[in-house]
C-alpha cells in the first residue's frame, strides 16, 4: 500500500495529529474529501456490499456492460455511510463504492425515545425520523430495548452498522430497489443529527 499524501487541509491536519477523532471532524464542520481520513480516524469501520448488479448502456460502438455496486460502512457506534460505484470490473466497482461510502459517513444521534422503555441507554432513536430516496420513503421510530430491528433485511444492515439495536420501521414505494431502500434509511438516520433536544435527554 502506497503512503498517503493528503490533498486537503483536513487531510494534512489528520496526518499531523491536529485532528484526532471523527467527532472533531463533524464538530468543526469539516468536509470529508479523502477516504484515508476515515481510515485513520475510524479504524474499526466495518463494510458490507448490499448489492452488485450489471448495467448495460447502448453506445455507438455497441452495448457496453458495467457493474454497479452499493456499499454500506459503519462502526456500530453512531457512524454510518453509503456509497455506489460503477466499473467494467466488479472489484473496481466495489472499491469505488467503498470509498464513496467513507466520504458519505455521517453521525447518528441515538438514545431511548420509546415511552415503553425510557432506560436512557443509546440503543434506539430519540424521535421518529423520515427519509426519502428515489421513490422510497422510510420512517424509523424508537422501540423498547430488546425488541430488535423490525425492518427489511437491507435496512437492518444500515441500522446495525449505525449502532441502532432496536427500531420500528415502515417503508413506502418501490422497496424492491436496493439503492432506494438503503438511501432512504440513510437519509432518515441523517435527520437525527439535525434534531434539537433538551439537555436532559441522553444523546450519544
Amino acid at each position: 500500500m502506497s503512503e498517503w499524501i493528503p490533498r486537503t487541509t483536513l487531510g494534512r491536519l489528520v496526518l499531523e495529529g491536529k485532528v484526532t477523532s471523527i467527532e472533531q471532524v463533524f464538530q468543526e464542520h469539516h468536509r470529508l474529501l479523502e477516504p484515508q481520513i476515515v481510515d485513520r480516524l475510524v479504524p474499526n469501520l466495518e463494510q458490507e456490499v448490499v448489492d452488485v448488479k450489471m448495467v448495460q448502456r447502448q453506445t455507438d460502438a455497441g452495448e457496453k456492460t458495467r457493474f454497479k455496486a452499493v456499499m454500506v460502512v459503519g462502526n456500530r457506534d453512531g457512524y454510518v455511510g453509503i456509497g455506489t460505484g460503477k466499473s467494467s470490473q466488479v472489484v473496481l466497482a466495489i472499491e469505488k463504492a467503498l470509498n464513496n461510502a467513507k466520504l458519505n459517513l455521517i453521525p447518528v444521534k441515538r438514545g431511548c425515545g420509546s415511552w415503553e422503555c425510557a432506560c436512557g441507554e443509546p440503543h434506539s432513536l430519540l424521535v421518529k425520523s423520515d427519509g426519502k430516496y428515489g421513490s422510497v420513503k422510510v420512517t424509523l421510530m424508537p422501540a423498547p430495548r430488546g425488541l430488535g430491528l423490525v425492518a427489511g433485511e437491507t435496512q437492518k444492515i444500515v441500522l446495525t452498522l449505525a449502532g441502532i439495536k432496536d427500531c420500528w420501521s415502515r417503508s413506502f414505494g418501490e422497496t424492491r430497489t436496493t439503492l432506494s431502500v438503503v438511501g432512504a434509511t440513510y437519509e432518515a438516520l441523517k435527520q437525527t443529527s439535525k434534531i434539537m433536544l433538551p439537555e436532559l435527554w441522553r444523546v450519544v
